[in-house]
């Protein structure tokens, strides 16, 4: 019988397992009281104890209000300051008007030594479990932040008119990112056995644009990230939402370990066909429906999805919803459900 450590480690792997790992991903506030009260826990760490998932996951602590977190880290809002929960790739952002790459120094650009704390960043990972593998969750998204420094119709436009300066911009911010991982894992250096980093690249039908600029303007950043994390021998889960089947060969050249979150939905993306075309190659995460399945389908028909991933899937998928998030509008029987099949025997 595995530990949930060596159980992450050889799905990822892809070798053989005694069921495949699985992860309930990462709850939203608004969905923890639901939770609580069905597992019949009133905290976040009971929570995980009690739902008995494969992977612990823990943020990078970071001190900034009034986001406090890595993935809002750039206040890029053209008017006012830019919260967590309302953050958007859409709206104008600070380089909208920008064509000149000399004026991108002028921006305030934050300074991870200033809000990244290395004794808190042992704190949280010093709390998980020693048989669980510690996931650190980075984001790193390099990328989206670039659509939000300008707005995204505006980045598109730009990336094509000026690109010298949408890779100014974007050259900063994969700075940031790497300084700020640097810090997180010289602290938690022999704690950590895989990150979760990613930007969204595609749309339900596609890509969002030509791969060709995905490869000229995200995949260089992409890359220093996913070779910072390797050279430190962690795993890599790479996420992007979305139809990305036609980036995952670039993902694979990047030799990212595993690809979250299988937006089971979206086109091209049915787990049979990655299995077929890239299961020899990259591991996966995810699959289990969360547009429609994990709201409105019932615990049967999500215990019959979860027996149809693993006879897909025997190992090399980290079965999880097909989101990094566990909505409020799921019901707590269909997500006990999802982790009770994968605990099932043979499917």
């Amino acid at each position: 019988m595995m530990n949930h450590r060596e159980r992450f480690i050889a799905t990822v792997d892809r070798k053989p397992v005694d069921r495949p790992a699985c992860w309930l991903g990462m709850p939203m506030p608004t969905a923890l009281e639901g939770l609580y009260k069905h597992f019949k826990v009133d905290n976040p760490v009971d929570l995980k104890l009690a739902v008995d998932d494969d992977v612990w996951e823990v943020d990078v602590p970071y001190d900034n209000p009034p986001t406090n977190h890595v993935a809002c880290a750039f206040n890029f809002a053209r008017t006012g300051p830019m919260a967590y929960e309302n953050r958007t790739l859409t709206a104008p952002g600070v380089f909208e008007d920008c064509i000149d790459p000399v004026e991108v120094d002028e921006f305030d650009w934050p300074d991870p030594a200033a809000h990244v704390d290395p004794d808190r960043c042992r704190e949280v990972v010093e709390t998980v479990p020693r048989d669980y593998p510690v996931l650190g969750v980075l984001w790193s998204a390099h990328f989206q932040d670039l659509l939000a420094a300008f707005g995204m119709e505006r980045c598109f436009v730009r990336m094509q008119t000026h690109p010298a300066v949408v890779e100014a911009v974007s050259s900063r911010i994969v700075d940031f990112y790497l300084t700020a991982n640097e810090i997180f894992y010289k602290a938690t250096s022999g704690r950590l056995d895989a990150v979760l980093v990613g930007n969204d690249f595609g749309g339900q039908k596609g890509l969002m644009i030509h791969p060709k600029k995905i490869e000229r303007f995200a995949l260089p950043g992409a890359k220093k990230i996913v070779d910072q994390a390797k050279a430190r021998g962690l795993k890599v889960v790479y996420h992007s939402c979305g139809s990305v089947y036609e980036a995952i060969p670039m993902l694979v050249d990047l030799k990212v370990d595993a690809i979250h979150p299988i937006q089971a939905l979206a086109d091209h993306m049915e787990p049979w066909r990655l299995k077929a075309n890239f299961g020899d190659k990259v591991s996966f995460c995810g699959g289990v429906d969360h547009q429609h399945l994990l709201v409105n389908g019932t615990p049967d028909d999500v215990i019959k999805k979860v027996l149809e991933l693993r006879r897909i899937f025997p190992t090399g998928l980290v079965i999880s919803p097909s989101h990094e998030a566990i909505v409020p509008d799921i019901p707590p029987l269909n997500v006990e459900a999802m982790l009770a099949a994968v605990k099932r025997g043979k499917p």
